[in-house]
């Protein structure tokens, strides 16, 4: 015994920095995850037009297609059966002339959005539905918000027509608003709209508070056909080295009364994903893959740089890794196989 003693307090640095011995199984591996992926966390981007009998492939995203009404539903049944949780809608005004300067089609009564809520409400009541607010994909010059005839952002009538989307889709159904314009004080004037309607109790609002301005969003804009007609969203969208202003803009959002936060995107901004996740402890943290990332990955795996299913995972598991608890992703579909 004395020479075994002897052995070890002359060798404590050697033992101690033996590591393998707690990973050298997969289930160990399992175990040293904090957190692991599973299908609850995930949130499915579904595109919804108003052509209600369409179903279209969109060549950038490779696997996702765009719906009309119609299609919907026989569509969600099987991701439905195999364990999909939540969606989140992006309405797709599609018809000439039905969009204008203040984007009157988000909240109309008989447009894709409100429809959707209202089928997925009766056909899969178990689904939580989440909406993206924004007005970028209605308005006839394609940017997020009411402007000025400088072209520059009216923030007072801008967070008054986002607010009053958001409570229409409230009213409709939604169990979730996810103001995704990142126009100052819009989760304010969303909060008390939905204190006035009597739905802010059953509504969650989650804030896309750290949306970074970048080129990551293009297979989204040939969806969503949100391109902007001139300009950019430079002035609104966070610049990308943005830091600060990202841990500003969180506070600033808890402050006005945010129940979740959205970090997007998400690869390269592992570092924000981090902040929030100290800024915004005390709720949940959501990162969105965008379809730029979820098109590059395709893309290696089409070239054979990569295998998809095990960058799938790698990124995936990094947002867990970062403070992430939830995760909107096109590769929700694959996930609900790959988890089974």
């Amino acid at each position: 015994m004395g020479h075994t003693a002897e052995f070890l307090a002359a060798n404590e640095t050697e033992i101690s920095s033996v590591l393998s011995g707690g990973y050298n199984h997969p289930l160990l591996r399992e175990w040293q995850n904090e957190r692991s992926l599973n299908k609850n966390m995930f949130i499915f981007p579904l595109f919804v037009s108003d052509d209600p009998d369409e179903e279209k492939p969109i060549e950038s995203l490779p696997n996702i297609k765009r719906f009309g009404i119609n299609k919907l539903a026989a569509y969600l049944k099987t991701l439905v059966t195999k364990g999909l949780r939540s969606v989140l809608l992006f309405g797709v005004p599609l018809k000439p002339g039905c969009k204008d300067e203040v984007g009157t089609a988000a909240d109309d009564p008989e447009g894709p959005v409100i429809q959707a809520i209202k089928l997925l409400r009766r056909d899969f009541p178990e689904l939580y539905i989440l909406c993206d607010v924004c007005l970028c994909e209605y308005t006839s010059h394609g940017h997020c918000g009411v402007l000025f005839d400088d072209g520059t952002i009216n923030r007072e009538l801008s967070v008054r027509r986002i607010a009053a989307v958001a409570v229409n889709y409230a009213k409709a159904g939604a169990h979730c608003v996810a103001p995704s314009d990142m126009i100052d004080g819009r989760i304010k004037e969303i909060k008390l709209g939905l204190i006035q309607a009597r739905l802010a109790h059953k509504t969650f609002v989650m804030s896309y508070a750290a949306k970074f301005s970048g080129n990551l969003y293009g297979p989204f804009r040939d969806a969503a056909c949100s391109m902007p007609s001139y300009g950019d969203r430079k002035c609104y969208q966070l610049p990308l080295g943005g830091r600060g202003l990202a841990r500003r803009a969180l506070r600033r959002d808890l402050g006005e009364g945010a129940d979740g936060i959205i970090v997007k995107p998400s690869t390269f901004y592992l570092d924000i994903m981090a902040d929030a996740s100290e800024i915004a402890k005390d709720v949940p943290i959501c990162a969105y893959h965008v379809s730029g990332e979820y098109a590059m990955l395709h893309a290696g795996a089409k070239a054979g740089v990569v295998d998809l299913k095990s960058i799938a995972f790698e990124s995936h598991q990094g947002f867990l890794r970062a403070g992430a608890r939830l995760i909107i992703s096109y590769m929700t579909p694959e996930f609900l196989d790959w988890l089974s």
